[in-house]
């Protein structure tokens, strides 16, 4: 008797779930507390540095290895006379919440593998012995350190598949239903977690290239527009080359330096978002301009295009 496709997708869940307990025991007990015993004896790599590159690994190892492992198993034993996986799924999605640390500091953590390999020798050697072991499988440590990351879009899959096979009067249906929609919440929340992270590092960026002034460095600000604009003078009847940076909250009016050592721009002007009036200007000399009012001072801009045009004025 062929077996129901739900219980083939619980029996992949629980075959692939072994062979990530397997990954998390090489990274935590493996990689971690060897690069880490090699921090603290011989000191060729900063114990913090290693705390960095494997964040909160031992918390998702034990997770995994203690308690989510162990219930699976329990369940396919018994899945004759109790055929449900929804319940213990429940009880896993809240735990996941802790990838969000992980998957925010891998990029950082990737870095760090290659920055101190080439730094400390005895570092990049003990990584490559632990590499050449058949528990590494012929791969490197950065593709084993992958495998958290991926982990939770996996049983979004598997569990999106088992609610699709299961028949509409399954006990589980209700159980497995709502686990679904807590694993997509936890997905979206570690998702939202690499957006925050992207979105401070660019932040970030921008900052450097305006010079760090301590009254624009503000980490809850939002980049919304940049680029390079033409100021129009009335007065001598001719443009200049300026740049905007628009905020969330304020707009930079500046000039792009000349010798550029450490940042790009300085800033003229810092205009309020808040009362900000823009409007289409119908220049014949100069096609493409707008104005820009605000409590600080109004400006009369051009664009390369009208598109670029309506693109600010938006």
């Amino acid at each position: 008797m062929q077996e129901p496709e739900e219980k083939k997708i619980a029996l992949e869940l629980l075959e692939t779930e072994q062979a990530y307990v397997n990954r998390l025991h090489l990274l935590d007990q493996i990689f971690y507390t060897e690069l880490m015993k090699e921090a603290k004896n011989a000191k060729t790599v900063p114990e913090e540095v290693v705390k960095m590159i494997f964040s909160n690994i031992s918390s998702i190892y034990q997770f995994h290895a203690k308690f989510f492992l162990p219930e699976l198993q329990k369940r396919m034993e018994d899945w004759s006379r109790n055929p449900r996986i929804g319940d213990v799924i429940q009880k896993l999605a809240p735990f996941l919440k802790m990838y969000g640390e992980y998957v925010k500091n891998f990029d950082k953590a990737v870095e760090l593998i290659t920055v101190w390999s080439e730094k400390s020798p005895p570092f990049q050697e003990l990584i490559a012995d632990i590499q050449k072991r058949k528990v590494c499988a012929n791969l490197t440590l950065q593709h084993h350190m992958l495998e958290p990351v991926q982990r939770i879009p996996r049983y979004e899959l598997l569990l999106k598949d088992y609610v699709q096979k299961l028949p509409p009067e399954s006990p589980d249906r209700e159980d497995a239903e709502k686990a679904l929609e807590m694993i997509f919440m936890v997905a979206k929340h570690s998702n939202a977690a690499i957006a925050e992270t992207e979105r401070l590092q660019n932040l970030w960026v921008v900052y450097q290239r305006l010079g760090l002034e301590d009254d624009i460095v503000d980490p809850s600000n939002e980049l919304i527009k940049e680029g390079p604009i033409q100021k129009i003078s009335t007065r001598n009847n001719s443009t200049s080359e300026k740049y905007l940076f628009l905020f969330n909250n304020m707009l930079l009016y500046c000039v792009p330096k000349v010798i550029q050592v450490g940042a790009e721009f300085q800033v003229h002007l810092r205009i309020d978002v808040n009362g900000l009036k823009v409007r289409e200007l119908n220049d014949t000399q100069f096609p493409h301009t707008f104005l820009i009012s605000g409590k600080q001072r109004t400006l009369e801009l051009q664009a390369r295009s009208g598109e670029e045009m309506n693109a600010w004025i938006k």
